[in-house]
């Protein structure tokens, strides 16, 4: 007999956060071969779902179920800088082993230790490879690879774990164009389950189905993301249909219901006449006029039934239909007009290495794609930008307020609430007058003061814009880094329309070619040893 189907169950699984936000709850999902994309909104429970399964978090209730090994790759990847490559790779032990058999050491624990692994040396250097990282040594150290590296070398260890169910979170986030290809290589390559949550839209086009996470229910959809979202087109445009069909049929029952009561309001004066004028006998008008309410009764309640069956109907379509509410600011104070001077950098060497020949100017409103392969230097050369490093030599003189979003968001305070994060940008700024602010970033009412640590992904990140957008003076140039890294595609979309309302110079550093499209960019500018003008183009090409 062939060996059962690889598959994850989950069933009736609850779990919440130890301050009481529920995030799953009577949850049930069932998973089998193939490649899955799951998506959601920001705080869906998307991350949570995978920590759980991968067991570094216990459900509050129901089981969990996985046929054989289980791989994770988290989303925000945490190594030892001094773990050595074999280490992570985790052959560490048998390459030890292999080594002191081949000096003569012929202990039976060196044969148990290598096992069936005699050539994990060179699997491990095909897996490297394939991923790009066939440079890297398996003697060196974390602490000399990049950020990309790191996460590449994470899947090469899952990769030649073999596990029958492979987890991916964002596992493209700081991947620069190079690395993301060579990880959609071996996502194209993969044979088990896996189960991915990513915002790329490149690797999400390479599942075989989509699972639509939301209210601690899932949506399955057959396909990639293009037909995902084709898909959801045609559900929302009947949805929308049946909601304008729904609320004519409430006026429409509205309508019968009042002329209803204006017939039996005439027909109760009709007898109340008969009555007063005593045109017919007592007992005749006794039986009218309780033939009359009983009629009034019943005309009374099918109608109000029917109305409260149009207005159920109504609520059905509504809720069918999605709310993923837009950022809407207007930010007129961070206006830069045409011409004037925004930031000049002359002969700078940065911290580690990079280096800005000559002048470089940035001239009013430019949009500017910064742009580079993994630890070619964006992130330094924007903290030497905002003041947070100094450069070797040479200098970056902003000619206008500027503020820094990195990566981390650690803009924030966690201990603080939204409103309060806000006010230490704007101190001048009274409390209501930032909630109405908040309002616009989506943060209404009892949202605006929740504490900055107990956020989302997305919802940190609306935050940290917010605080810097409405900060005082207003920023005329703002510099991100990263910014998609963490945010779902709702949450990206919401990043665009609120960039779109900013009239100041921006920086936007990102691997993600799509959305820095999105934004309008005027300029893009390569980090690679120095920084060059490009375009677009040149950035794909040099893949």
């Amino acid at each position: 007999m062939s060996a059962p189907a690889a598959h994850i169950t989950c069933s009736s699984l609850s779990f919440a956060w130890p301050d009481g936000s529920q995030v799953l709850d009577d949850f049930q999902l069932t998973v089998g071969p193939g490649r899955t994309g799951l998506i959601g909104l920001n705080g869906a429970g998307k991350s949570t779902l995978l920590r759980l399964i991968a067991g570094e978090l216990v459900p509050a209730g129901g089981h969990i179920r996985t046929s054989g090994e289980v791989g994770y790759l988290p989303q925000n990847l945490v190594l030892d800088t001094g773990l050595r490559v074999d280490a992570a790779l985790g052959i560490a032990a048998v390459r030890e082993a292999l080594h002191a058999i081949e000096a003569g050491d012929v202990g039976e624990e060196r044969f148990a230790a290598v096992g069936d692994d005699w050539d994990v040396e060179e699997r491990a250097r095909a897996t490297l490879d394939q991923l790009g990282l066939g440079h890297i040594g398996l003697d060196r150290t974390i602490g000399e690879m990049s950020g990309g590296e790191c996460v590449l070398l994470r899947l090469a260890a899952l990769l030649l774990a073999r596990p029958e169910v492979l987890l991916l979170d964002e596992p493209t986030n700081n991947l620069d164009l190079y690395a993301r290809e060579r990880l959609y290589a071996a996502v194209d390559a993969w044979h088990g389950v896996l189960v991915v949550v990513s915002h790329d839209r490149a690797l999400l086009d390479r599942v075989d189905q989509i699972a639509d996470l939301r209210d601690s229910t899932v949506t399955w959809y057959g396909g990639n993301l293009t037909a995902y979202e084709e898909a959801l087109a045609v559900e929302q445009e009947a949805a929308e249909r049946m909601v304008r069909v729904a609320e004519a049929d409430v006026q429409r029952q509205k309508r019968e219901l009042a002329d209803a009561q204006v017939k039996l309001a005439r027909r109760k004066r009709y007898g109340q006449k008969m009555h007063d004028q005593k045109r017919e006998p007592k007992i005749v008008m006794g039986a009218r006029k309780r033939s009359a309410q009983e009629s009034a009764g019943k005309h009374r309640i099918m109608h109000a039934g029917r109305l409260a069956e149009a207005k159920e109907r109504l609520g059905d379509a509504v809720d069918a239909v999605r709310d993923d509410d837009e950022i809407r600011v207007e930010l007129p104070h961070t206006k830069v007009h045409p011409g004037r001077g925004v930031l000049e950098l002359r002969d700078l060497e940065l911290a580690y290495g990079a280096r800005v020949r000559g002048w470089l100017d940035v001239r009013g409103p430019e949009r500017i794609a910064l742009v580079g392969r993994n630890g070619a230097g964006k992130t330094t050369l924007l903290r030497t930008l905002a003041g947070e490093l100094e450069p070797v030599s040479g200098e970056a003189v902003a000619q206008v307020p500027l503020r820094f979003l990195p990566q981390r968001l650690d803009v924030l305070d966690d201990s603080l609430s939204v409103v309060e994060n806000v006010a230490r940008f704007a101190p001048e700024v009274t409390d209501n007058r930032i909630r109405a602010k908040l309002a616009h970033f989506l943060f209404k009412g009892a949202r605006a003061d929740r504490a900055a640590g107990t956020l989302s992904g997305g919802e940190r990140f609306r935050a940290a814009l917010a605080a810097l957008l409405l900060a005082e003076p207003a920023p005329q140039l703002l510099m991100l880094d990263e910014p998609t890294n963490s945010l779902d595609m709702a949450s990206v979309r919401r990043l665009t329309t609120a960039l779109d309302a900013y009239e100041g110079a921006l920086i936007v550093a990102s691997h993600d070619i799509p959305f820095l499209e999105s934004l309008g960019i005027t300029r893009w500018l390569l980090l690679d040893g120095a920084l060059r003008d490009t375009t677009a183009e040149e950035v794909r090409a040099g893949l």
